[in-house]
């Protein structure tokens, strides 16, 4: 996908090219077809993958900068208190981090625009695209299908993140009837959510994909995350939809066809492993168009990378979190997992001690170096959204609400334990809830840093408490990373406030929030 992009933008610019300089004695008598609009644009199956692709690279969004020292990610990251900063030098970043955000706040105005911007893009493709002739049909389903999917993801945030938002499903003008759209119920757009993905998961898409396209895998996977939500806050659809999560998981690992888990977690923030074995959809990264953007987990001016002492230590794991791993769990070991606690000068030189433990699941080695190799300074490290281990997770936690624990359930959680180097009691060991609590705890652990446990704790209303080592009510839980308290508003953001002046149907605002 990572050359594909570039190299559909390129066909288009030499049609262009090509169609202004055929001709040439009736091209001043002509209209300038390099003036593109929807309406001459979408005519040969390459504008169908440029469009596309388009769509693809705003998925991006996720990693857009957010002011200094700030990324919009960080919005998924900051309120969950298993994070704090180094720097402190962003006030919409520190505001997140003390649960004081308002509808002003950067990364809230940055993630609805980036969202309804993916939308428009996926339903200008999704309407074009069926009317391009001739198109092979299979050609044309799997484009349709990936932008569906892309659609449902951008409206999954959306729908987590505000509740009841604006449902548009066509593309938009200044004379458009819908121009000013009112807010739809949060069970409309889950529905919604669901269909899109219900026609990708059949949209003749190859079970997997390592150029980074949507792949009928990822379809199945995400619906069984939506189901999942569904079934909890604030749906709360239980049983049913705990049912619909576990068996569309369980597709998946019965019939793997060559999904797995990697053997260490090194592979997992591999460059060169993109698109492969664990990794079932991510954002993609390539440096030549846009590099990895979560370099904000970087230690604050220590020189862990080839450029020497720099990076923002602006997201940090909090001490509290990183102890709260069981001891052994190659997870929180140095380099072996998640956390780096030494690296070397430069990237490539004498080992030091960083003096606390810092993120290194999206930290590459190949562009930042590693011991003796010096770094490409080329981060084309993809960002996760659903990995196999996820697929686990939800296959766990649904079934033994539905069931209680079962062997099945037992299996699944073993496999993502086993991994991590620690033992688990056999299954006559758990209660239902003591089952539920363990698997809960091991999303925390495993799925860290990856923008999913703030919608655990919303869709739970728990938080881990990484004291006691169990888990509070989400209202009146305390972030240990600054002393604050969540209250029933956080379980939404506000809404923009510009864009509620835009668009005054948008009222009313969310709760707790002026």
């Amino acid at each position: 996908m990572k050359i594909d992009i570039i190299k559909h933008i390129t066909r288009i610019v030499l049609s262009g090219f090509i169609l202004i300089f055929s001709g040439c004695s009736d091209f001043l008598d002509e209209e300038d077809p390099s003036n593109l609009t929807p309406e001459n644009f979408y005519t040969i199956p390459d504008h169908a993958e440029a469009a596309i692709a388009a769509a693809y690279d705003d998925t991006r969004f996720y990693g857009d900068g957010a002011g200094i020292f700030s990324s919009n990610w960080q919005l998924l990251e900051a309120p969950t208190g298993t994070a704090t900063t180094e720097t402190a030098q962003n006030s919409d970043l520190n505001n997140l981090y003390s649960l004081t955000w308002d509808g002003n706040t950067g990364h809230i105005k940055n993630w609805w625009r980036g969202i309804y911007k993916l939308i428009a893009n996926t339903n200008l493709v999704l309407e074009k695209v069926p009317g391009i002739t001739p198109m092979d049909e299979g050609q044309k389903s799997r484009i349709l299908g990936e932008a569906r999917f892309i659609r449902a993801w951008a409206y999954f945030y959306a729908v987590r993140l505000w509740g009841d938002v604006p449902v548009v499903l066509t593309p938009q003008s200044a004379d458009s009837e819908d121009f000013f759209p009112s807010r739809t119920s949060t069970e409309q757009v889950y529905e919604q959510i669901v269909a899109d993905l219900k026609e990708a998961e059949n949209a003749g898409l190859a079970w997997t994909d390592v150029s980074g396209r949507i792949s009928q895998s990822a379809a199945k996977a995400m619906l069984s995350k939506v189901y999942l939500t569904m079934a909890g806050f604030p749906l709360n659809k239980g049983a049913e939809y705990y049912t619909l999560a576990a068996n569309k998981a369980k597709e998946i690992i019965d019939n793997p066809q060559g999904i797995d888990l990697f053997d260490n977690y090194m592979d997992v923030h591999d460059e060169r492993l993109g698109n492969q074995t664990e990794h079932l959809f991510s954002i993609q990264y390539n440096d030549l168009v846009a590099g990895n953007p979560m370099g904000n987990m970087f230690p604050n001016f220590k020189p862990v990378s080839y450029r020497g002492p720099s990076g923002t230590g602006s997201t940090v794991p909090t001490f509290a979190f990183y102890e709260s791993y069981e001891e052994g769990d190659i997870r929180a070991q140095d380099q072996n997992g998640y956390f780096y606690t030494t690296y070397y000068e430069n990237g490539s030189g004498d080992a030091f001690d960083l003096g606390a433990p810092y993120i290194f699941k999206h930290f590459n080695v190949v562009a930042n170096g590693i011991q003796g190799v010096e770094g490409t300074a080329q981060d084309n490290l993809n960002v996760p959204m659903m990995r196999f281990a996820e697929v686990l997770l939800i296959f766990a936690e649904a079934s033994n609400e539905v069931n209680g624990p079962t062997q099945e359930a037992l299996d699944a959680l073993v496999r993502v334990r086993e991994r991590a180097g620690l033992t688990t009691d056999g299954l006559s060991a758990f209660s239902q809830n003591e089952f539920r609590e363990m698997v809960w705890k091991e999303r925390w652990h495993e799925l860290c840093y990856e923008g999913k446990t703030w919608f655990d704790m919303i869709r739970l209303k728990k938080v881990f408490n990484e004291n006691t080592l169990g888990f509070d009510d989400f209202v009146g839980h305390v972030n240990l990373n600054s002393n604050q308290t969540l209250q029933e508003k956080h379980l939404l953001f506000p809404l923009p406030i510009q864009e509620m002046l835009n668009n005054p149907n948008l009222t009313p605002q969310n709760p707790g929030y002026n």
